[in-house]
Formats: structure tokens, C-alpha cells, sequence
């Protein structure tokens, strides 16, 4: 683990040294493109990184991450991505992940002045609301909290479905899939929520589809 700049420094000859030792013409390959087939939407939290936990290699997984793994409609950075991921790279599969122990989620729970960070959170703090008869029926701190962290992925799934770039391709090529996971922090696990996306976004399908209903 790096700890002082100048190993960070040392670290990245050795990992350049590692690559180009297994393949000579590693470097050479990684900067033809890019062609990846999932965009992760996750947390910004340092023990969460998409390529290890997947077990990916570079090029494979198009990334964004922020704080509590959010699709806000008004942010245009992750507007941004999820169109250049859609119309350009051309993913197959979107995957918003959660972990356990979010820090983000935790302060949901426990409201506080945070500042800029207020804004950010209201989002989340929407999810708790139009959950809340649920989650206040989870008497143990712990599975509440857990439960929240389920179903911000849930509703960022729904968030994902409502831009407009996702739902163009969708209707013109089937794609992208999207899908929920969790990050289990405390063993390491990815759990797949198997959320059916079409199911729910029907529910709310005459509110939010941009496409007119036959």
C-alpha cells in the first residue's frame, strides 16, 4: 500500500514493469481504444473499485462513481457519460452498484447540516421518503440501513431508464440491460438484487417514457 507520493510513483514503474513483462506490447494494445460492454455506476468509496471486485481488466468496464453511486437528473458529468456510454462505446449493460456500509446512505438515516453535501443527499434522502413506510417497519439499525442501501440502487436503476439516451437505444437496439448489484464490504461478495427493470419501469412508464405509447 502506498503510503508517501514518491511510492505512488514506485508502485506505477513496478505495475509498468509487471504489464510489459507478461506482454511486450501491452501499452501498445491499451492505447488502440476502447471497447467495453458495461458502464458502472458507483460509490466514490476508496474500498469499492469496480475492476477488482468484477475481476476486469483495463478496457473492459466504462466507469463513473459518486457519492452513494446517485443518477441525478440535473448532473450533467453523469448525463454525460451515460450518453457517450450508449451512443458511442455502444454498452451492453449498465450496472448500478451499492455497498454495504455507505457512507453516504448512513447519513440519510441520520440528517444533519453537511453542507454542500446537502444537496447531493437529497436525492437519497427522496429514496428513504418514498420508502419509508418499509423501512421504518426495520426495527434493527443495521437491516434498515442495509435495506436503504438496496433500494437506492433500486432507484437509481429507475433514474437510469428515465434519460432520454438510454431510452432511444433501448427502443432501437433492446439495449442496454440494466442491472442492481451490491457490494458486500463485509465478505467481498457481489449480490445481484435481479431486479426486472421492464416490470418496474412499467409502473411508472406513463409518466416518464419519452416514447408515446401505441
Amino acid at each position: 500500500m502506498a503510503h508517501t507520493f514518491e511510492q505512488i510513483f514506485e508502485n506505477n514503474e513496478q505495475w509498468i514493469a509487471e504489464k510489459l513483462s507478461i506482454d511486450p506490447d501491452y501499452f501498445g494494445k491499451l492505447s488502440k481504444g476502447q471497447n467495453p460492454e458495461y458502464l458502472y455506476i458507483g460509490c466514490s468509496d476508496s474500498r469499492v473499485t469496480a475492476e477488482d471486485l468484477m475481476g476486469a481488466m483495463p478496457g473492459q468496464i466504462f466507469i463513473h462513481r459518486n457519492i452513494a453511486n446517485l443518477v441525478v437528473p440535473t448532473d450533467s458529468n453523469i448525463n454525460a457519460v451515460v450518453q457517450y456510454a450508449v451512443e458511442h462505446l455502444k454498452v451492453k449493460h449498465i450496472i448500478i452498484c451499492g455497498h454495504y456500509e455507505c457512507g453516504g446512505v448512513k447519513a440519510a438515516l441520520q440528517p444533519s447540516d453537511m453542507g454542500q453535501l446537502n444537496n447531493w443527499l437529497q436525492t437519497l434522502r427522496d429514496v428513504y421518503r418514498l420508502h419509508q413506510a418499509e423501512l421504518e417497519q426495520i426495527t434493527e439499525e443495521k437491516a434498515r440501513f442495509d435495506r436503504l442501501v438496496e433500494l437506492n440502487v433500486q432507484e437509481q436503476c429507475i433514474n437510469i431508464v428515465k434519460i432520454d439516451h438510454v431510452q432511444k437505444m433501448w427502443y432501437k437496439t433492446g439495449f442496454p440491460t440494466i442491472h442492481g448489484w451490491i457490494f458486500n464490504v463485509r465478505n467481498g461478495k457481489l449480490i445481484d438484487l435481479k431486479l426486472d427493470i421492464l416490470e418496474i419501469f412499467g409502473e411508472v412508464r406513463k409518466i416518464y417514457d419519452l416514447k408515446p405509447l401505441g
